[in-house]
C-alpha cells in the first residue's frame, strides 16, 4: 500500500500512569523523497534545521529524555530494491542525549526507503519502561512505500493498550491522501517552513504539558459548529491579554486544539456580535479541556432594488437598546447571535423595523425601492421636506440646502409636502408649497 502524504507529525501518547517522568522519541524520516524541494530548501534541510531546533529548546528541561530513531538512510533505494527494514534507534534515552541528536541529524542523509508502519511498530519498544509519560514524534514526508500499513500497526499498539494521539501536517501536497490516516487521528496542513516548525512547537508542548484545551462554540443544538470568530483569553479579573485566537475548525470539523497555561485561571470573550463573555474559567492540568459557549448564529443582509442606489447603510441594536451594535452597508452579509433586533435603516425617511435571526439563516431586509426628487429654482431657496401621514400628520425629512438652487434626493415612496421661500424675500408671507407623491424607482423633477 503506497500512502502518500507531505511532511507528517505523528505523536503517539504511549502510556500515561506516572507524571514523574516525560520520554520524547523523535523519528527522522530521511527516505530519499527528502530530498525533493521545497521552501526554497529540501524537505530533508527543512526537516533538520526544525528538528535541531526544537531539540536545543529543549535542554536542561527537567524530568524529560529524548531519544533519536531515523529510517531509510542506510540503504539506497533504486527501481529494484528498496530495503524495507532500514530503521534504526540512534540515540537511545539517556540522561543527557541533546548533544548527540543533534550531531546525528546533521550527519545524516536521504536515500533510502520509507519504512513508516516497521518504524513505529519497533518504536514501541524503543522505552525503557511503560510507567512515564511515553510520546512518539514522527517527521516524514509521508510516503509509505513499503507493504505495511500505518493504520493496521495503529490498531495493534492501540490492542496492546497503547493510546495513540497523532498530529499530521502535510506540506503543500494532495491533502486527499491524508485522509487515510484518519484511523489514527487529526491533522493540519502547513504551507512553508514557518508553518512546519509553528507545528512542531505546538506538539511538543503538548507532550511536555499534557495539557489542551478545544473552546466550542455551540449552535443551537449544542454542537460545537460555529466558528470563525475572535478570541480572547484574559487572566481572570484583569485586563491582562494572555492570548489570541480566531477559532477554527480542523479537518475532522472539530473544534482546534490550543495549549494554555494551567496556572492562571481565564476570563473568555468571543468576539460574535453581540460579544459573549465567560468568566473565571480553570483549566486542569494534564487532561485536555473542553470550555463550552453557547453561540448560535444567523446572518442579516440588507437588500435594496433601487438601480441608482449604490451605497446604503442600516444600524442595528440589541432589541430595546439604544447603543449601535453593528452598522452594516448594503449587500453585506453579517453573522449575529440568534434573537431579536432593532434596525435602523438610513433611507430618507428612515426606515424602522424588528429582524429576527435564527440558526444559520438568512435574514433579509429587502428594502421598497426608492424615487428621485429634484428640483431647480431661478433663485437661492430656503426650506425643508416633510413625510406626510394621515392626511394632515407631517413628519420632518430634511431641509434643502440654505441658499441653493438645485437640490436631489432618493426617497422612500410616499406623499411629501415642501415648504420653501426664496432666501432674499424677508416677509414669511412669501412661503410656498408644493405636494408630490414619489413613486419606487420614477424620478420626479420640479421648478421651484
Amino acid at each position: 500500500m503506497k500512502i502518500s502524504l507531505s511532511i507528517a507529525l505523528l505523536v503517539f501518547h504511549l502510556v500515561v500512569f506516572s507524571q514523574e517522568k516525560t520520554r520524547i522519541l523523535f523519528i527522522l524520516d530521511a527516505s530519499n523523497s527528502m530530498n525533493l524541494d521545497w521552501d526554497k530548501q529540501t524537505r530533508m534541510t527543512a526537516a533538520k534545521d526544525i528538528l535541531n531546533q526544537a531539540i536545543e529548546k529543549l535542554r536542561g528541561i527537567p524530568d524529560l529524555e529524548v531519544a533519536l530513531r531515523v529510517y531509510g538512510h542506510q540503504s539506497e533505494v533504486n527501481n529494484t530494491n528498496q530495503d524495507c527494514q532500514d530503521t534504526k534507534l540512534e540515540v537511545p534515552f539517556g540522561p543527557s542525549t541533546i548533544d548527540a541528536i543533534k550531531l546525528k541529524v546533521k550527519q545524516i542523509k536521504a536515500k533510502g526507503a520509507t519504512p513508516i508502519a516497521r518504524s513505529l511498530e519497533a518504536a514501541a519498544g524503543d522505552f525503557p519502561d511503560t510507567l512515564q509519560r511515553n510520546f512518539i514524534i514522527l517527521i516524514t514526508d509521508g510516503l509509505e512505500s513499503c507493504d505495511n500499513d500505518p493504520c493496521v500497526i495503529a490498531r495493534k499498539l492501540k490492542e496492546k493498550g497503547v493510546k495513540v494521539t497523532p498530529f499530521v501536517i502535510g506540506l503543500g501536497m494532495d491533502l486527499s491522501y491524508l485522509d487515510k490516516f484518519n484511523c489514527i487521528g487529526s491533522y493540519t496542513d502547513a504551507e512553508n517552513k514557518e508553518a512546519f516548525k509553528s507545528a512542531l512547537t505546538s506538539v511538543i508542548s503538548k507532550t511536555l504539558l499534557n495539557t489542551t484545551v478545544q473552546i466550542n462554540l455551540n449552535d443551537i443544538s449544542k454542537k460545537p459548529l460555529e466558528t470563525d470568530v475572535t478570541l480572547f483569553l484574559y487572566e481572570a479579573g484583569t485586563k491582562n491579554l494572555k492570548y489570541t485566537f480566531t477559532h477554527t475548525l480542523n479537518r475532522a470539523g472539530l473544534p482546534d486544539t490550543l495549549i494554555l497555561e494551567p496556572s492562571v485561571s481565564y476570563d473568555l470573550v468571543v468576539n460574535t456580535l453581540p460579544k459573549i463573555e465567560k468568566k473565571g474559567i480553570v483549566i486542569q492540568r494534564h487532561k485536555h479541556n473542553t470550555i463550552q459557549v453557547d453561540a448560535p448564529q444567523g446572518f442579516i443582509q440588507l437588500k435594496n432594488k433601487t438601480i441608482s442606489l449604490s451605497h446604503q447603510n442600516m444600524r442595528v441594536m440589541q432589541k430595546g437598546k439604544a447603543e449601535t451594535l453593528n452598522e452594516q452597508v448594503l449587500n453585506a452579509k453579517q453573522k449575529y447571535l440568534i434573537g431579536t433586533y432593532d434596525v435602523e435603516v438610513f433611507t430618507l425617511p428612515r426606515t424602522y423595523m424588528q429582524v429576527k435571526v435564527e440558526q444559520s439563516k438568512t435574514t433579509l431586509i429587502d428594502i421598497i425601492p426608492a424615487g428621485t426628487f429634484s428640483y431647480t429654482a431661478g433663485k437661492p431657496l430656503v426650506g425643508q421636506l416633510f413625510l406626510v401621514r394621515n392626511t394632515n400628520e407631517l413628519e420632518w425629512v430634511c431641509n434643502l440646502e440654505d441658499g441653493s438652487v438645485t437640490g436631489n434626493w432618493s426617497l422612500q415612496p410616499g406623499v411629501y409636502k415642501i415648504v420653501y421661500r426664496e432666501k432674499e424675500m424677508k416677509s414669511s408671507a412669501y412661503t410656498r408649497e408644493k405636494v408630490i407623491k414619489i413613486e419606487s424607482n420614477k424620478t420626479i423633477s420640479l421648478i421651484l
